[in-house]
């Protein structure tokens, strides 16, 4: 009975737990499905049918998908480099374990700590400078340099926990550095490389504090400023800005749904190994 009854307390709070965490999301739904003029609670789900044309202001006044496709080029591009140079620079860092290893990992450990919002003067002058505001490849460098000390930190634990015997018996075959390293060891990475594509891109995608400086042109402005604009703009009309925040939240949920499997994986991984 005591078995019976503790896994039922462990549903109950499980349940709990997810509940409180679809409220937000939930609450934007009925206000994004629901005309202006409709008053009622917004825990009450839309009596009156769905009011489709929330979603068509966000469209054509708030530049959504224009944001949408802004934030998945800078997205792409910075999970891309992040994931390639996490892992080359952690290799070395997981597999000679010296104290300057040690420290560099460290200090690597220490930008993880670092609010964005303490850099953004230095880094704000340093990008009028090279003249990357308002431009894609700047926002990309600087999601990258934000977000690569994470990723180093996940690959080298996880680095830590693969048998050096694979990458020996690959040396014994004739395999060079290169080889080794991407015929074996980076096939290995697939749980962890799935992390790291989750949380950065996530990340990257919800950017607000550094983007909103960087990127002011309507023209390349991402998500998370797009929407800010437009509920500045629109404040009179919460319907609409709750609309244009779904649209940008199915890219983000449709990978995680995709991706969850290996996430759970690479969480566990290097505390299992």
């Amino acid at each position: 009975m005591r078995r019976v009854l503790g896994r039922v307390g462990l549903v109950a709070g499980l349940l709990a737990a997810c509940a409180v965490q679809l409220i937000p999301f939930y609450i934007t739904l009925t206000t994004a499905l629901k005309p202006r003029t409709d008053l009622s609670s917004q825990w009450l789900l839309p009596t009156g049918g769905v009011y489709w044309q929330n979603f068509q202001t966000a469209i054509d006044d708030g530049g959504i998908l224009r944001a949408i496709g802004n934030s998945a080029i800078v997205t792409l591009a910075s999970t891309i480099l992040i994931c390639l140079l996490g892992a080359l620079a952690a290799y070395p860092l997981a597999r000679r374990e010296t104290t300057g290893n040690k420290i560099v990992l460290t200090g690597i450990i220490g930008l993880i700590m670092i609010p964005p919002l303490s850099i953004l003067v230095p880094v704000y002058t340093l990008m009028v400078q090279l003249d990357w505001i308002n431009t894609y490849w700047g926002a990309t460098a600087l999601m990258v340099a934000a977000q690569l000390p994470l990723s180093i930190f996940l690959y080298a634990s996880f680095m830590r926990g693969l048998p050096l015997s694979i990458e020996e018996a690959a040396t014994v075959d004739g395999a060079g550095m290169a080889q080794t390293l991407f015929r074996v060891v980076f096939p290995m990475l697939k749980p962890v490389t799935a992390t790291v594509i989750i949380l950065t891109s996530v990340s990257v995608w919800n950017e607000y504090a550094l983007s909103v400086f960087i990127l002011r042109d309507p023209a390349v402005r991402t998500t998370a400023p797009a929407i800010g604009t437009f509920f500045a703009s629109q404040g009179s009309d919460p319907n609409a800005a709750a609309a244009a925040a779904l649209l940008t939240v199915i890219p983000v949920l449709a990978a995680y749904l995709v991706l969850q499997r290996y996430f759970i994986k690479g969480m566990v991984a290097g505390s299992e190994k």
